[in-house]
């Protein structure tokens, strides 16, 4: 993405667009909830921050949160090079936002599960979630998709474990698509209430993010490479 922000935009309108630049203020120490109605320029004043390196931490974000990816051009591709993609362009990414995520999710529920219990279960499936996706990154990269290429040699003498593997990943997928259908059910299609907060609206759109990224990660694996070898 070539957008550049201009220092003109309101925090809080940054922060709807492109909810991760929510940790690039938080490390300013500039407020996108509460204080959000004001100019960039203005906020970065009030904090004695660095205008320029503010700008250029949150392009990057920016750039970062809106890949162009062309599935077509997968189906072409060889598996070592999809593997790497993955690994690159979703596993990384996903325990970074996993991480970064975890606090704003607990705070929510903290501050305002008493008057929306929701969001005790929104914050008991996050965790859920985390926890699955990060055993699941771990198992494929550790053990799998060493094993999954392995299976380029016909000659090969182990290719029903190893498809049986890919079989175990494919029903981790189908846990993790059944936690995200709930979060999306529980949360109304991720539809603050009236009276939601800035950090509640962020949690909400960044779970819907993630949603979406794991979607993408599922399909390159479920539709295009693991379709290879069962």
């Amino acid at each position: 993405m070539t957008m550049q922000l201009s220092e003109d935009r309101l925090v809080k309108d940054i922060v709807n667009e492109f909810p991760k630049t929510s940790d690039v203020f938080k490390r300013f120490r500039i407020d996108f909830c509460c204080g959000g109605n004001i100019p960039l320029s203005r906020a970065a004043a009030e904090q004695s921050a660095d205008m320029n390196l503010l700008l250029k931490e949150l392009n990057e974000v920016i750039q970062k949160e809106n890949p162009k990816e062309d599935l077509e051009v997968w189906t072409e591709s060889s598996s070592k090079d999809i593997i790497e993609h993955v690994i690159n362009q979703y596993h990384r990414p996903l325990e970074e936002e996993l991480s970064q995520l975890s606090p704003y999710v607990t705070k929510v529920a903290r501050v305002h599960g008493t008057s929306h219990e929701e969001l005790l279960r929104v914050y008991e499936l996050f965790f859920e979630l985390k926890k699955e996706l990060l055993e699941h990154t771990a198992k494929e990269e550790e053990s799998v998709f060493p094993l999954l290429l392995k299976l380029e040699d016909p000659a090969v003498e182990n290719r029903e474990e190893i498809i049986r593997f890919i079989k175990e990943l494919e029903q981790e997928h189908d846990h993790a698509g059944s936690i995200l259908k709930e979060l999306r059910e529980i949360t109304a299609d991720y539809t603050p209430p009236a009276d939601a907060c800035g950090s509640y609206r962020l949690v909400y759109k960044r779970l819907e993010d993630l949603e979406g990224q794991t979607f993408m990660h599922v399909h390159l694996e479920n539709n295009i490479l693991f379709p290879r070898y069962i």
